[in-house]
């Protein structure tokens, strides 16, 4: 068994013959695409993408976020069976403003310059207490 890291954005996985693809946290149609080119009938691509609910509170959903139909609906495109779809939820509520806060602390910067931060301060501001993390869980098998 052999087991291949590559940047999933920028490798054409067919050069391997892959009985397998995986990916985790990075995702994208391109990336679908490549797996449904790569693999023969019957074998799997999995993968964990960020959901459209993912820091929700933020007021803007990741721009490598999926829903379930946009998986559905790319994946099919690629010649994708879903076999398992399910949405990992986990809703965090904080005491204070200032816990929920210090939960986000490391990512300050980076919303900042896409204007999360603003929006995250205003849920704060406005009574909010959560920050919800949420991910799609996919397998799906090529038809």
């Amino acid at each position: 068994m052999t087991f291949v890291v590559a940047d999933a954005e920028a490798t054409e996985y067919d050069v391997w013959s892959p009985d397998l693809v995986v990916a985790h946290l990075c995702m994208s149609d391109a990336i679908i695409a490549r797996a449904g080119r790569a693999l023969a009938p019957g074998h799997a691509f999995a993968f964990v993408a960020l959901h459209t609910d993912h820091w929700s509170e933020t007021g803007r959903p990741s721009r490598f976020a999926y829903d379930e139909d946009h998986a559905r609906t790319a994946l099919a495109d690629a010649g994708f069976a879903i076999e398992h779809r399910s949405v990992e939820r986990e809703v965090t509520t904080f005491r204070s403003v200032e816990e929920a806060l210090a939960a986000v602390l490391g990512l300050e910067e980076r919303w900042r310059v896409d204007g999360r931060w603003v929006r995250y301060i205003r849920f704060l501001e406005q009574g909010g207490r959560t920050l919800t993390r949420s991910h799609l869980i996919v397998k799906a098998r090529r038809a």
